[in-house]
């Protein structure tokens, strides 16, 4: 599932590719360098993709994070699906004050469904911009119900305010890791090998293949 790095200790090591999608000026760059720098800067739009890097050391394992900041203009949407290729998370960013980004985050989700299977990636459907609560055009329940609709994580987030920002990615990794302890070969119960040679006799050597 994720792409190995050597680990310095005992713990595993683990790095994923994570891409952000959604529509220009919902504040994918700005999720992104809050969580990465931890301050907020009004950013331009992206053009093609930007890249941000954070180490997680968690007490389960080391995990590497590539987050890939796509373009949202519609000028870039032919080219998108080269920055998501061989994803292992989603972020489906969408304004709360602004519906129509909301109803482009299903769309985006209708790209993904046509390139990955369900338990290929994990996505999450985030609504940011909480601190717009005022100008709100997008319910939470709103966003709740579709993402229980499709299997995603959800949670509406501020990168102005910082507001779970970090419990957003955290709750990624989390159902990343998840999913590497349930594809992981389950040890044998006498903690070395599967293989039961108790009906061979007196032959000690394996089998020739």
């Amino acid at each position: 599932m994720a792409q190995a790095v050597t680990p310095e200790g005992p713990r595993p090591s683990h790095m994923y590719k994570v891409v952000m999608l959604g529509s220009m000026s919902v504040g994918k760059s700005s999720l992104a360098y809050r969580y990465v720098k931890n301050d907020f800067r009004e950013l331009l739009p992206t053009v093609g993709c930007s890249f941000f890097t954070q180490i997680l050391e968690l007490d389960e394992a080391t995990v590497k994070f590539e987050i890939w900041d796509t373009a949202g203009q519609e000028k870039y949407q032919s080219v998108c699906h080269l920055y998501y290729r061989d994803a292992h998370a989603a972020l489906l960013v969408y304004d709360i004050a602004n519906k129509q980004t909301f109803s482009r985050a299903k769309l985006w989700l209708e790209e993904l469904e046509k390139k990955f299977l369900p338990d290929e990636i994990v996505i999450a459907l985030v609504g940011n911009k909480t601190d717009l609560a005022a100008e709100r055009e997008v319910t939470t329940e709103e966003g709740e119900e579709f993402a229980r609709t499709k299997g995603l994580l959800f949670m509406e987030t501020s990168a102005k305010s910082n507001h779970q920002v970090n419990d957003v990615f955290m709750a990624v990794v989390q159902e990343l890791l998840r999913r590497e302890k349930e594809k992981a070969p389950r040890p044998s119960p006498r903690g070395s090998s599967t293989v039961d040679l108790r009906g061979s006799g007196t032959r000690k050597r394996c089998c020739r293949s």
